[in-house]
């Protein structure tokens, strides 16, 4: 995705970063939803995407993935362009851009991560459904295989659509507020399993809302308000003073950063 001064396809463009964004403007009407974005995010972390409410953390998500038309920039993931690298990358949206009413299996929503190379016209095969039910092993929902996703409670839709994301065996994954609205028994299997995955080599990208556990779920952070504001690994990003540049108002008392805590 490039808008401005054209890249060449085929050229790699900082190929060490597992994200790279550069010079990134989005605007919806006259109000830019982001303003001259420029971050890296490098291969193997578990990054946190934080913000108040419109900081454009869903819009930077979305225009990465070339779900959103930028006014200006450009975007790379290990130094390729999204249209390169789209079966590469898990993406998990956020629940209520989903239909759950839509009729369909549990089974047939993880088998859908697979149909990239499959093809849309091949059905799953039995090694397809292996892997499909592998995947569901992982988030402790196999035993739903056969459950219609209607039929799930919030915490269990978004444990399938991690599992959808997680049978492609992408070396990005990201989630757009994965933990909004579910338990906290499903955001602890949640929060370990990305971590496994992160130990594994895999880079997770996480919009997220809940400050108090960025310190203990993160290693590394974005934070967002229409602007960059920091970046880089949160034990040197999570300080006072760059959350009241990222929050205002919005954040009524701020303890000590190591404690863990704010309010």
């Amino acid at each position: 995705m490039t808008l401005g001064p054209p890249m060449r396809e085929h050229q790699l463009h900082e190929p060490d970063q597992a994200l790279h964004v550069e010079d990134l403007t989005v605007s919806y009407g006259d109000a830019p939803a982001l303003w001259d974005i420029d971050l890296d995010i490098p291969p193997g972390v578990m990054c946190a995407i934080i913000g108040p409410n419109g900081a454009g953390k869903s819009t930077l998500i979305k225009a990465a993935l070339g779900l959103v038309r930028p006014v200006a920039g450009h975007v790379r993931f290990l130094g390729r362009p999204v249209a390169q690298m789209r079966g590469q990358i898990g993406y998990v949206p956020q629940r209520h851009s989903v239909d759950w009413d839509f009729p369909t299996s549990v089974r047939d929503v993880v088998e859908m991560g697979l149909y990239r190379s499959l093809g849309w016209f091949r059905r799953p095969g039995r090694e397809a459904r292996a892997r499909a039910l592998a995947a569901l092993a992982e988030v402790g929902m196999q035993d739903y295989a056969d459950r219609q996703i209607s039929q799930l409670s919030g915490g269990q839709q978004q444990r399938v659509f991690i599992a959808r994301a997680l049978v492609q065996d992408a070396p990005i994954l990201i989630l757009d507020e994965p933990m909004a609205g579910v338990d906290a028994a499903t955001e602890v299997v949640i929060i370990a399993l990305l971590k496994r995955l992160r130990d594994a080599g895999r880079t997770v990208i996480v919009v997220h809302h809940d400050l108090t556990t960025v310190q203990s779920y993160f290693d590394w952070m974005v934070m967002l308000n229409i602007r960059i504001i920091a970046q880089g690994p949160v034990r040197e990003t999570y300080t006072p003073d760059n959350l009241r540049a990222a929050y205002g108002r919005h954040l009524a008392l701020i303890t000590h950063p190591a404690e863990g805590a704010v309010e």
